[in-house]
């Protein structure tokens, strides 16, 4: 089982939350970082959220990477009829980071730029790729990863859920072992704390969501920030 710690904070700067999280049973996370104008972020990532429970609770556990897939895809055409139905929601999406545990098994989807991260032996891997803009010229080696940190379209993506009718997730699977710790977060956090220090609280903390979101906001806040974390016994 996993012992489950989760928080969100709107930041320093921003006036409302557009990130929205849920624990889904059995072991199931999700962390969603809106996008849009007035209202409209906040209101795509609770879609998503929302969508992502309605799909579940309709087939039996456990839930594989094309389930997850499927849970996003739809919370996709959902956001886009909502978008079209309100102009006030005219282009609004939001990301979706998707993680569920069975047993030895561990299941993700993910489109944007949130991010599912494992630490395992006292290392730290990100499991998810960042569908942004700055992403794509890393990968291609046209930028360092140091200089894409602070980069001025560092927050451009290249794929958000609601925001185009085709989206490519991305899904996978993986084993999971004893001692695993799992964070799933938004870039409010990322773009605030390097990876790093993230492993140190991950491994140090008593309460490791609430130290992260502490860390993101002692480093400027400039971002809303939400955190899952999840360890395997």
């Amino acid at each position: 089982m996993a012992k489950v710690f989760q928080a969100t904070h709107v930041g320093k700067i921003r006036r409302n939350n557009e990130d929205s999280l849920t624990v889904i049973e059995p072991q199931t996370f999700v962390v969603a970082d809106g996008m849009g104008g007035a209202q409209a972020g906040e209101v795509a990532s609770q879609l998503l959220v929302e969508v992502v429970k309605i799909v579940l609770a309709e087939i039996p556990a456990p839930w594989d990477e094309k389930i997850l897939s499927r849970a996003i895809l739809a919370a996709n055409e959902k956001i886009l009829d909502t978008a079209r139905q309100n102009a006030e929601y005219r282009g609004m999406g939001t990301t979706a980071t998707i993680l569920s545990l069975n047993g030895a098994q561990g299941y993700f989807a993910h489109v944007g730029d949130s991010r599912l991260y494992l630490l395992r032996s006292g290392t730290l891997r990100q499991l998810t790729e960042d569908h942004s803009y700055v992403e794509t010229l890393v990968r291609r080696g046209e930028l360092s990863a140091e200089a894409a940190r602070t980069h001025p379209m560092k927050n451009v993506l290249t794929q958000a859920v609601g925001a185009m009718d085709d989206i490519q997730v991305d899904a996978g699977n993986f084993p999971v072992q004893g001692g695993d710790i799992f964070l799933l977060c938004t870039d409010g956090l990322t773009n605030m704390v390097d990876d790093a220090t993230i492993a140190k609280i991950l491994q140090t903390a008593e309460n490791p969501a609430d130290v992260l979101i502490d860390a993101a906001l002692a480093a400027g806040g400039r971002d809303n920030v939400t955190v899952i974390v999840a360890g395997v016994d």
